[in-house]
């Protein structure tokens, strides 16, 4: 139901009970400690979530066989945890740790290698893998598509992947089919406020924004905002992307005040709440030094782009299109800098 601070309350009465009376080793314990890591991750809390997560693979590589399920399911969470930090080559480690399990134990249709498969996705989509990504979001989505109702949350979810990666790729029909079957899904499914909601009106207007189309996509994306306001705190990283999707559009529409105002919303959201060396932060900075290049302050401009290269020169490989594109707009702004001085 996405009411995180309910759900943290519960198990952490359940935890209470269990420390008191249960030995520190017993499963019963780890199962306390990943509920209590699930919740803390979903609220963007992510050393917390951690911490509680790799209490729960510690008890259980002590009491469990080295194949066992329950083992794979504690890496891949701590795998999902180093991604949302932006830490990928440690959430590649640890899925490849549960993949490994779960490849020996489970048939090559079950569910949780669809779940498996799909994280694998999301970490080489951040990564800017865009073929890889496809590859892993496409085996997910024909394990689902087998075993799944039509409506299903999680055959959402594939499609929802599948379509960021047509949008990145710059196959924008693409995108919108699969990210307008998500939408079908969640709002047969879910009720009107819900996050998830939130996020597939965010993925429309991102298309819309793509192809050009400003006013659908601002209609998207505020649809999007007003959730996040209406049910996240005003810390939420996912409040901050709204932010800056709302920008990205009044930048292309040339209105750069009303851009600059909530580019600067989203990136005091980020400095806050991530890790300074995520790549969020990073395209923050450089979304808030564009928008100076274009109101010709160079200098503001010059200091923003240049905290984007340093994050991106220390998280990605040095060919990455991301690092040359802030390059050449750090050398775009030092010709006008000469120019006018």
């Amino acid at each position: 139901m996405g009411e995180y601070s309910k759900a943290l309350s519960y198990y952490e009465k359940a935890l209470e009970i269990r420390e008191k009376f249960l030995p520190s080793n017993r499963p019963s314990l780890a199962i306390s400690y990943n509920n209590i890591g699930s919740v803390y991750g979903r609220m963007g809390e992510y050393s917390k979530a951690l911490s509680y997560y790799e209490k729960d693979l510690e008890i259980c590589q002590r009491t469990l066989p080295s194949n066992h399920p329950s083992l794979a399911t504690s890496c891949s969470n701590i795998g999902s945890v180093y991604g949302r930090m932006g830490e990928y080559s440690k959430a590649l480690s640890f899925y490849e740790k549960a993949l490994e399990i779960q490849q020996k134990t489970l048939p090559s249709n079950h569910p949780d290698l669809a779940t498996l498969y799909n994280n694998f996705g999301m970490v080489y989509d951040n990564m800017g893998e865009s073929a890889k990504a496809l590859s892993f979001y496409e085996k997910a989505l024909e394990i689902r598509e087998k075993f799944l109702p039509s409506n299903h949350p999680d055959l959402a979810s594939s499609y929802n992947n599948i379509g960021s990666v047509y949008n990145r790729m710059g196959e924008y029909w693409k995108a919108l089919s699969y990210y307008e079957k998500v939408l079908e899904i969640l709002e047969k499914a879910l009720p009107s406020n819900h996050p998830y909601l939130a996020i597939s009106y965010n993925n429309i207007g991102l298309v819309y924004n793509n192809m050009g189309e400003y006013s659908k996509a601002l209609s998207y994306y505020e649809k999007d905002l007003e959730i996040c306001q209406r049910t996240l705190p005003s810390n939420r990283p996912s409040l901050a992307i709204s932010y800056n999707n709302i920008g990205s559009v009044y930048g292309r529409m040339g209105e750069y005040s009303k851009a600059l105002s909530y580019y600067e919303k989203a990136l005091e959201i980020l400095e806050k709440t991530l890790p300074s060396s995520h790549s969020h932060l990073a395209k923050a900075y450089n979304n808030v030094g564009w928008v100076y290049r274009n109101m010709k302050d160079y200098s503001k401009a010059l200091s923003y782009f240049e905290r984007a290269l340093d994050i991106r020169q220390r998280i990605l490989p040095p060919a990455h299109p991301d690092i040359e594109a802030v390059k050449k707009n750090i050398e775009i702004v030092k010709e006008e800098i000469i120019k006018n001085s």
